[in-house]
């Protein structure tokens, strides 16, 4: 294991702790606010209101502004020092708080008409309107601070800090609980108490940068320039990367499209199953790429291509060797999982089985979620924005044209097979890209042929051991420390990076 991947591996174990820690916030989250706001029309309002910022989220701030940014930073650092990455970054937040400053300043004035695009139903209620028009008006200036979160985060990652970034999702998750709970206890409106949690948790966020920021001699104020040469790069960086987000999105509302066309229940037992899937992806799959983009561009910048190209099969193979065997458990312990987890009250037996079965659909491209994300992160790394789109809108069409096809045999499970398929070609399409700029780097090898068989065995175990019903579930470690083992015995260089990086954080964290 070279110096390279052994920090991506460790940066990797950093960010997958944080967002392990926050996504289980976030289901405690979820359960709060379902207890304090509940399904009525007041809570439709609210998660309106939400959604608007959120999209911009998505579209802006999540991964493409980092992902442009974190490039281009690095290259500035390494050649022409420190002092003039800051004055770039200085000149990037001016235009970010410019831009989506007056994006906010127009929601703020315009939000009543905004709100009826989102929800135009809400017309025929002028009481829910009112109350969610009001609400857009309290959330939507959290864009403005989460945003300047996802700038920290391309500076913090550029320079070895993960913790902080990771870090900042659990505290919306916090400042969403406690609102829930403030709402409840003091008599107030929950929606309005929610709404001004967004908002703080933004503050917050930014917040919490800041002392990471300042120990690494980061400080915003100082020299800028509005037409920095940097900027002007992130920008054009920025473009497709937004385009590539938004067909992303639009990905998500085509399936829901389609599957509204499909018996009741149809959306439901997709997205519940989709929740599923994305945990393991969110801890695993975006830990790496997250850790990963960093290492890839300083090598860049050093012209390493040769160490580049090594570390980005090593980072693929540690992916492959997580996300394998995470799919083949979803796969074989779907039912007991789905039961367990959401078999209770209006959520019958038959809503059970339709959710398993779509969860299998899913998790049949799990490892292909997981590769997308490191393989754009290294075309990122290589200033490449382009091909990543080209490969998601072509992935987008095979999504669509499977999605029509499979939904008249499988019905809902058709389009999660879908998903799945079209991401494999997304993978092809993009290791295609790679291929373009750095020549062969990867290829089928003794250690992914074993990977791939110990991973049908941990399936195979899984599927007998879900006949005994929740108690499969507690099984779950063992199945990984035999995976584990297995991997130990066979000498897969993965097994022993992920053991030995362990190691290093718990005898860290002990001392």
């Amino acid at each position: 294991m070279n110096s390279n991947t052994s920090e991506i591996a460790g940066n990797a174990v950093t960010v997958g702790g944080a967002t392990l820690l926050s996504r289980i916030l976030g289901f405690v989250r979820d359960l709060i606010v379902a207890f304090a706001l509940g399904a009525g029309p007041l809570a439709d309002a609210f998660f309106v209101a939400f959604r608007l910022p959120n999209l911009l989220r998505r579209l802006f701030a999540e991964g493409s502004l980092t992902m442009a940014f974190v490039p281009v930073f690095t290259r500035i650092r390494h050649d022409q020092g420190m002092d003039e990455a800051q004055r770039m970054a200085r000149s990037t937040l001016f235009w970010l708080v410019l831009i989506l400053g007056g994006i906010t300043a127009a929601a703020l004035i315009w939000a009543r008409p905004l709100t009826l695009i989102v929800a135009p139903g809400f017309a025929q209620d002028p009481a829910v309107l009112d109350s969610a028009v009001h609400l857009v008006r309290i959330c939507f200036p959290y864009i403005l601070f989460i945003s300047a979160v996802a700038l920290s985060m391309g500076v913090l990652n550029s320079m070895g800090h993960f913790l902080a970034p990771a870090l900042a999702p659990c505290f919306l998750n916090l400042s969403m609980i406690l609102a829930s709970l403030i709402g409840v206890w003091a008599g107030l409106s929950v929606p309005v108490c929610l709404a001004w949690g967004v908002l703080a948790a933004g503050v917050v966020q930014w917040l919490i940068q800041l002392p990471a920021l300042h120990a690494r001699g980061i400080v915003w104020r100082g020299e800028w320039s509005p037409s920095h040469p940097g900027v002007r790069r992130v920008g054009r960086l920025m473009l497709p990367t937004v385009f590539g987000a938004a067909v992303y999105q639009l990905n998500v509302v085509l399936n829901t499209v389609l599957a509204s066309f499909l018996v009741q229940g149809s959306i439901s037992y997709l997205y519940y199953a989709d929740r599923l899937v994305q945990f393991p992806l969110g801890v695993f799959g975006l830990a790496v790429s997250t850790a990963a983009l960093p290492s890839l561009s300083s090598l860049l910048a050093r012209e390493q291509r040769v160490e580049f190209v090594r570390t980005l099969q090593t980072t693929v193979n540690l992916l492959l060797f997580i996300s394998l065997p995470a799919a083949a458990g979803l796969i074989g312990l779907s039912l007991p999982m789905v039961d367990v987890l959401f078999g209770r009250g209006a959520f019958d037996p038959g809503a059970v089985q339709a959710t398993s079965a779509a969860l299998i659909g899913y998790s049949l491209g799990l490892p292909a979620f997981c590769a997308v994300r490191s393989l754009v992160s290294a075309l990122y790394a290589l200033e490449d924005t382009r091909s990543p789109v080209w490969a998601a809108v072509v992935s987008l069409g095979i999504n669509l044209g499977l999605g029509l096809l499979l939904m008249q045999f499988i019905a809902h499970v058709g389009l999660a097979v879908a998903v799945s398929l079209a991401s494999w070609a997304n993978v092809l399409l993009l290791g295609r890209a790679l291929n373009r700029h750095v020549g062969r780097w990867f290829g089928l090898q003794p250690g992914l042929l074993w990977m791939t068989g110990l991973s049908v065995v941990l399936g195979l175990a899984c599927s007998l051991a879900a006949s005994w019903g929740w108690p499969s579930l507690a099984c779950i470690p063992l199945f990984a420390g035999a995976y584990m083992t297995a991997a130990r015995m066979l000498h897969l260089p993965e097994a022993e990076m992920i053991l030995s990086t362990l190691g290093r954080k718990l005898g860290k964290g002990s001392r």
